[in-house]
């Protein structure tokens, strides 16, 4: 299947006065098909949340590729961005900030509506309410202001009008890191029905591994700027191959009854603006021997569906 969402060996490197630039994503690849969710975890600091806004145009990329149906993403600017681009939306991590405390949300969800001119104007309430319907909420909700609903419903409102833009990719930036843990466990549901039914492509940025394991079809680890592996998420989880991977997963905390206590990493992400040469996770890696330190190990396929960029490459 041809992927909605390809982005190709980016880069994005953020200008400093008098300094070397930042270099928040040093060649990330990552595609996304109609249908499926990526997952892409890390540490904070890694580049997630950049590599998310450069692939809707939010941030400028200073080297790859991003496309998206087979057109190239241009950066956002004043002018409108084209109908087709339209289709690739963006949900932020904070929904109160996102939506305008002013203005009712019935009025926000039918500005993209109008905006693409996808119904008319007789037409926009009905596909307002069938839009709250389909993220769980009551057509009612949409003549009450952001303050007066929850943290969940904010975030539900936030992806219907991601949703009125009829896309075929969306990509999510921690969109659950700001509730509790009930209305974490139904919005992840609501993004796995909506990706099903709607045919809809996600690209899913979190710091909950648990999260990510539970809900999408695949994940690509990231670490300083770099993806170093991708793989389906029942494979990476039962044989992770990178070290970084490894160390993640072993982070999280089992209520298996073992009295087992999660691993953790140990040091920090070193700082984007001085990288580590060679492998940039030697610093922090076991497993690390002399050409690690000093030679950067390439994303390659290690198997059908699975990428890692590790030295030791440790296949099967």
């Amino acid at each position: 299947m041809t992927a909605a969402l390809e982005l190709v060996d980016v880069e994005v490197a953020y200008e400093r006065r008098h300094q070397s630039p930042v270099r928040a994503v040093v060649g990330a690849s990552i595609s996304v098909e109609r249908g499926r969710i990526v997952g892409l975890v890390g540490e904070s600091g890694c580049g997630k949340s950049t590599l998310a806004r450069a692939a809707v145009g939010l941030v400028r990329t200073t080297g790859g590729s991003v496309t998206f149906d087979g057109s190239p993403v241009t950066p956002l600017d004043r002018r409108a961005r084209s109908r087709p681009l339209a289709r690739l939306q963006m949900v932020f991590q904070d929904p109160q900030s996102s939506l305008n405390p002013r203005r009712k949300v019935g009025a926000q969800i039918a500005d993209a509506l109008s905006d693409l001119e996808l119904v008319s104007k007789r037409d926009q309430q009905a596909r307002v309410e069938e839009l709250l319907r389909q993220v769980g909420l009551p057509a009612s909700t949409a003549g009450r202001h952001p303050h007066q609903l929850s943290g969940g419903q904010r975030q539900r409102i936030a992806i219907a009008r991601a949703l009125a833009a009829e896309p075929s990719v969306i990509v999510l930036d921690e969109p659950l890191s700001a509730l509790d843990a009930s209305a974490q466990a139904q919005v992840a549901n609501l993004l796995v029905t909506l990706c099903r039914t709607l045919d809809i492509g996600m690209l899913l940025i979190s710091h909950d591994l648990a999260l990510v394991n539970q809900i999408a079809d695949e994940v690509a680890v990231m670490y300083l700027g770099l993806v170093v592996e991708q793989a389906p998420t029942r494979e990476l989880w039962s044989s992770p191959r990178h070290p970084y991977t490894e160390a993640l997963i072993g982070s999280i905390p089992r209520a298996d009854g073992n009295k087992s206590t999660p691993v953790v990493l140990a040091g920090e992400v070193p700082n984007p603006a001085a990288p580590p040469p060679g492998c940039r996770f030697h610093t922090r890696c076991p497993h690390a021997f002399e050409r690690c330190l000093v030679e950067a190990p390439p994303l390659v396929s290690i198997e059908p569906g699975r990428t890692q960029a590790c030295w030791l490459q440790r296949v099967g």
